[in-house]
């Protein structure tokens, strides 16, 4: 089982461990989006210091109507206790968990500031 916590913000966070290139490990704290259809995106410096491989490039219809190209690199990352291969979508946001990681689990929210987030394999 995974946990996290609401914000204030009502934003839905857990934290994450990524696996870099050369073995370096960084926790990080991740939002929950379920608009967004990928596994995770993170941001272009914590993408370098992982040293995480380049895989290709995407294009994506943002909810604001805008039309990126992104690139896409993987990882390695704890989820559920599992170590679990992923595609890692570059953003200049904070990073996000999306519903590709979140296939095959049930995410139970309490929608109130410091509320549990619970995220629990089916």
């Amino acid at each position: 089982m995974i946990t996290g916590f609401v914000t204030p913000f009502r934003e839905a966070v857990v934290s994450v461990k990524i696996q870099g290139a050369q073995g370096t490990e960084q926790q990080i704290d991740a939002v929950i989006d379920t608009g967004y259809n990928g596994a995770l995106t993170l941001p272009l410096p914590m993408i370098r210091t992982l040293g995480l491989p380049w895989r290709r490039r995407g294009r994506a219809l943002l909810a604001d109507g805008r039309d990126i190209i992104f690139d896409t690199y993987e990882a390695t990352l704890l989820w559920d206790g599992q170590p679990c291969r992923v595609a890692v979508d570059a953003a200049a946001a904070d990073p996000l968990v999306g519903m590709a990681l979140l296939q095959g689990f049930e995410l139970t929210m309490q929608v109130v500031d410091g509320g549990h987030v619970t995220i629990e394999s089916l």
